[in-house]
C-alpha cells in the first residue's frame, strides 16, 4: 500500500504545506485527496509568494485587478489568497464531511506584521473569516504573546484557529490553555463546541539546525574524544525528542475532570501538527519528521518533496511514543553541554516572526512588480 495512505492506519493525518492556482484547477489537490488520503492544506506568505513570482498561474487575474481603480500589491494579495482559500476549501469539503470536521481545512495566515498586535489579529481573522466564508477554514496566529488571548477571542467566537510557530513545551502548554479558555468561553456563551476546530503547529527542523549550529561550535572546541562522542551522539536528535515529549504533553493536558466537561459538550482535542517537516540537512533522512512523528491524534504538514519522497520509500511505523527515555536523556545532555533548549525555541520564534514579515514584504514585491508588468 502506498506509505502516505498508510498513516491514515496509524492515525496520523497528512496536509499539504502547498498551495498553487493550478493544482487546484487542474485536479492535483483532487487526486492528492484522492491518491495519497491527503485530508487538508496549509499556506503562509512564502508560500504565496513562490506560487505567484515562480508560475504564471495568476498573470490573468493580475492584469484584470490591475484595471480596477485602487488596486494595490496588498488588496490584489489578498484577493488572491481568499480565491485560492476559497477553491481548496470546496476540494477538501468532502474530506470535512466525512471526517465530521475533524479534518478538511484550508489554514490561511493572518499578516505577520500583526504578530505583536492583538486587536489588529483579531481584527484581520474575523475580516478573512467572514470573506472566505468556508466552515472548513482556519486562520492561522503565531504563538505570541499577543497572540494567544487573540486565539482565545477567536475561539469564543466559533472561528477555527491554527495556532503556528510554536517551537518549546513551554508555549504549546500556554496554547492549549488559551484553547481550553476559548472553548470554555464558547460554551458560557451558548456556542456549539463540536464545530470548532484548532491545531497547534509546532515546528520541527529548524529547532535541529538551530542546535546543530551550536552543537558543531562546541565540537569545534572539544578537547577529548569522548566528549567529541557525546557531542556528535546529540545532533539530529533535539527537534523529534522535543515533539515526542510535546505529544506527552499532550496527552496530559487532554485528560482529567476540565477537559472530560468539555468533551461532554461536543469538544475535540487541538492536535499537535508538525510543521516544518522537510529536512533541511542533507546528511539526514529525507522523510525523518515523518517516520519519526507518526501516531494517534496528530497532523503532518508537509511540502510536496517530501510527500513525494515517502510515498517513495517511507516506511509506516508508530514511532511517536518509542524510546521517550532517550529522548529525555538527550535533552537532559543537551543542557549538561551547556545549550539551553528553552532559549534556542525562543530565539526560534523572534527568527521565525521575522522570517514570515520578510516573507510578507518579498510576497508584496512580487505582487507590486506583476501589477506594474501589467500596467505597461
Amino acid at each position: 500500500m502506498n506509505p502516505v495512505r498508510q498513516l491514515e492506519e496509524a492515525g496520523q493525518s497528512v496536509w499539504l504545506d502547498y498551495i498553487r492556482r493550478s493544482l487546484l484547477a487542474n485536479g492535483g489537490l483532487k487526486r492528492l485527496i484522492e491518491d495519497d488520503g491527503v485530508k487538508g492544506m496549509t499556506s503562509n506568505p512564502a508560500i504565496f509568494e513562490k506560487a505567484i513570482a515562480g508560475s504564471d498561474d495568476y498573470i490573468e487575474v493580475i492584469r484584470e485587478l490591475a484595471e480596477q481603480e485602487g488596486s494595490d500589491a496588498e488588496s490584489v494579495y489578498k484577493r488572491i489568497a481568499v480565491d485560492d482559500i476559497r477553491s481548496a476549501a470546496d476540494i477538501l469539503h468532502p474530506v470535512y464531511r466525512a471526517s465530521t470536521g475533524r479534518d478538511g481545512y484550508v489554514s490561511l495566515e493572518v499578516s505577520p506584521r500583526l504578530a505583536h498586535d492583538t486587536a489588529g489579529t483579531i481584527q484581520a481573522a474575523r475580516y478573512l473569516w467572514r470573506t472566505v466564508d468556508r466552515e472548513n477554514l482556519m486562520i492561522k496566529v503565531p504563538a505570541t504573546e499577543a497572540g494567544m488571548p487573540a486565539v482565545e477571542t477567536l475561539l469564543e467566537e466559533g472561528i477555527n484557529v491554527n495556532v503556528t510557530l510554536l517551537f518549546s513545551r513551554k508555549v504549546h502548554a500556554r496554547v492549549v490553555e488559551a484553547y481550553l479558555r476559548g472553548l470554555e468561553r464558547l460554551d458560557k456563551a451558548g456556542g456549539d463546541l463540536s464545530r470548532v476546530a484548532s491545531v497547534a503547529s509546532l515546528f520541527v527542523s529548524r529547532v535541529d539546525s538551530a542546535v546543530d549550529r551550536l552543537l558543531d561550535e562546541k565540537l569545534e572546541t572539544a578537547t577529548s574524544g569522548e566528549v567529541t562522542a557525546r557531542l556528535q551522539a546529540l545532533k539530529g536528535k533535539t527537534a523529534v525528542g522535543n515533539a515526542k515529549l510535546a505529544y506527552q504533553q499532550y496527552r496530559a493536558l487532554f485528560s482529567g475532570e476540565r477537559w472530560e466537561a468539555l468533551v461532554a459538550r461536543g469538544a475535540r482535542s487541538q492536535r499537535l501538527l508538525w510543521a516544518s517537516t522537510g529536512t533541511k540537512n542533507p546528511a539526514y533522512s529525507d522523510v525523518l519528521y515523518i517516520e519519526s512523528l507518526i501516531g494517534p491524534e496528530t497532523v503532518n504538514t508537509v511540502p510536496p518533496a517530501t510527500l513525494d519522497a515517502f510515498r517513495d520509500h517511507g516506511s509506516v511505523r508508530a514511532q511517536l511514543e518509542e524510546h521517550l527515555e532517550q529522548a529525555k536523556a538527550d535533552l537532559a545532555t543537551l543542557e549538561e553541554e551547556g545549550i539551553s533548549l528553552d532559549d534556542v525555541t525562543d530565539a526560534l520564534l523572534t527568527e521565525g516572526l521575522y522570517k514570515f514579515v520578510l516573507a510578507y514584504e518579498k510576497l508584496l514585491d512580487a505582487v507590486a512588480h506583476a501589477l506594474q508588468d501589467a500596467r505597461a
